[in-house]
């Protein structure tokens, strides 16, 4: 009976002690921490951005004609003068066969003028010296002067008409010419809207087509006025045109997410903000030497930012309250939360300018669950490996 009480006392004693060193077991939690390191890191600043031609032209007729032919397709490259319409010119045929006509009947009507002009012009020579002779009276003589006067007038008038004649026939054939429409530039064909048989003159608000170079195109995006100022404080150079000059050049990011190969340049920014938007726009010149841009093509523009020996932190690291930004640095294996000033977040990190120093350690991620002096288990892991494990969710 005694050793059964001593076997009980024993084990009653045995899950005391396991009680109370339970709690050391459900204490101290593992954690993964990193040393906060500086880095050089390269960010972009992205803005929403169109793509124009180089060049823009639209197409349209001289003059009014139905269309008889369309030469070109959408979507084809032609060459500066190139036929791309035919007009109707059965009118303008026969305006050119009557203003020929014209000329020369108007050529007729010279000749028998210069033979009029000539006739009296060898009867005032007959009848000078009769006069001067006293002959013949001073009467005569002054009326076949008369005559030589009208004549030469008739001259003179029917030599206009020949010029007017020959301009109503050089306007016909411009006219005829100009029913061949062709390309005001080399580029890319657009859209066409009107098809063979349509009606079309010169003050139509259709366009026949738009011509478009696209050997360089422009990309142009807008800052609001903060973005701007900021933009221009942090642009070296004293003057407009040398703060443009020591730009950087800019990437191109197209429509399914893919950076386009050429990189691009600033070259203009407009002189004044727009009232409407209370925005100001900037102009990048992109090469396209492979025609895989084309115009009204969309993107975004990506500025670049750069950071020289900036400390970095993982984004997962960091935890808001109140507009305040704070990590877990890790003191005596006891998480201590630290408020720090984040200048820029940039690929799954957080660009630290003060809070923590290089070669600290803070936790790395689970920082839900965690409050201020809890004590953790410190695992060491790489940021490099945690913040590129980090995926975007779309």
């Amino acid at each position: 009976m005694n050793n059964k009480l001593v076997i009980l006392s024993i084990a009653a004693f045995s899950l005391t002690a396991c009680k109370k060193e339970a709690p050391k077991q459900d204490g101290a939690k593992p954690y993964p921490v990193i040393t906060v390191e500086s880095k050089n890191i390269v960010g972009y600043q992205t803005f929403p951005a169109t793509i124009q031609g180089r060049v823009n032209n639209d197409v349209r007729a001289k003059i009014q004609g139905y269309i008889t032919q369309v030469l070109v397709d959408e979507g084809q490259y032609v060459t500066k003068g190139q036929p791309l319409f035919r007009l109707e010119t059965n009118i303008l045929n026969e305006n050119a066969a009557a203003a020929k006509a014209g000329i020369g009947a108007a050529q007729s009507t010279i000749a028998a003028s210069q033979a009029a002009v000539n006739a009296a012009q060898v009867e005032v020579n007959k009848l000078k010296p009769l006069v001067a002779k006293n002959i013949i009276s001073d009467v005569q003589l002054q009326t076949a002067q008369a005559n030589l006067a009208q004549a030469q007038a008739q001259l003179q008038q029917s030599m206009a008409a020949k010029q007017q004649a020959s301009a109503n026939y050089k306007g016909v054939e411009a006219n005829i010419e100009y029913s061949i429409i062709r390309a005001p530039i080399s580029g890319v064909i657009g859209k066409l809207p009107l098809k063979v048989g349509s009606l079309v003159g010169p003050t139509d608000q259709t366009a026949l087509t738009t011509i478009s170079d696209t050997s360089e195109l422009f990309a142009y995006f807008s800052m609001n006025e903060k973005e701007y100022f900021d933009f221009l404080e942090k642009s070296p150079g004293a003057t407009m045109p040398e703060k443009i000059r020591n730009l950087p050049m800019v990437e191109l990011q197209l429509a399914n997410g893919s950076i386009y190969s050429e990189k691009g340049k600033i070259q203009a920014i407009t002189g004044q903000i727009d009232p409407t938007t209370g925005t100001i726009q900037f102009r990048v010149a992109f090469s396209n030497p492979q025609k895989l841009l084309s115009n009204g093509n969309s993107g975004s523009i990506r500025l670049p930012k750069t950071y020289d020996n900036v400390l970095v932190v993982p984004e997962s690291a960091t935890f808001e309250q109140q507009g305040i930004v704070y990590v877990y640095k890790v003191e005596k294996d006891t998480a201590k939360n630290v408020v720090i000033n984040v200048i820029d977040r940039i690929d799954n990190m957080a660009l630290v300018k003060s809070g923590v120093n290089k070669g600290e350690t803070i936790v790395a991620a689970g920082i839900g669950a965690l409050k201020p002096g809890t004590a953790i288990i410190k695992k060491p892991i790489k940021m490099d490996s945690l913040v590129q494990s980090i995926k975007p969710k779309f």
